[in-house]
């Protein structure tokens, strides 16, 4: 069965563009990723709640959402136990990790995509990578689709979530 984007009130197959098409931002509904997946490891995480990196796992976490935080210069981000890479995550805890929302610049979706899609190969997991608001790669958007990794690109999880909720 080839994916597909509801767009109004036709189907668009996302595999079969024009390459002068820009790639979809997303091949997973958001709201439906924020309805369904409740384990997110976050890419990124911040210890300084000031930070979007910070404040946004805190506020997920908040809402009954299992954070599991990805820093190399720290051993802790609100009070969880962080780790310095995915591929440092146990395995038995890799296993349970759905969504993987990222807080690195553009430039290194690419890399963090790799990670993604090695951990997915290894574990089965994770089923969406979700680039934060203002990040969108299409290197990384390629390297997903060839893995069969859904991925939402330039939206907040926080933003979404309060929609979902009908909360502003």
């Amino acid at each position: 069965m080839t994916p597909a984007l509801r767009t109004g009130h036709r189907a668009i197959d996302i595999r079969r563009r024009a390459p002068w098409m820009a790639m979809q931002k997303f091949t997973v509904s958001p709201t439906e990723v924020m309805r369904k997946y409740k384990v997110i490891a976050v890419v990124g995480a911040s210890k300084n709640p000031e930070k979007e990196a910070g404040s946004v796992p805190a506020y997920l976490h908040d809402h009954g959402y299992t954070i599991i935080p990805i820093n190399p210069t720290t051993d802790s981000v609100n009070g969880l136990r962080a780790y310095t890479s995915l591929g440092d995550l146990p395995e038995e805890l890799a296993r349970k990790v759905e969504v993987v929302d990222v807080f690195r610049p553009s430039e290194e979706l690419p890399q963090v995509a790799k990670q993604v899609v090695e951990m997915k190969r290894r574990t089965g997991r994770p089923f969406v990578f979700w680039g934060q608001l203002g990040l969108e790669n299409d290197e990384a958007k390629k390297i997903l689709e060839g893995a069969k990794v859904d991925y939402v690109m330039d939206k907040c999880m926080r933003v979404e979530h309060r929609f979902m909720a009908g909360s502003p």
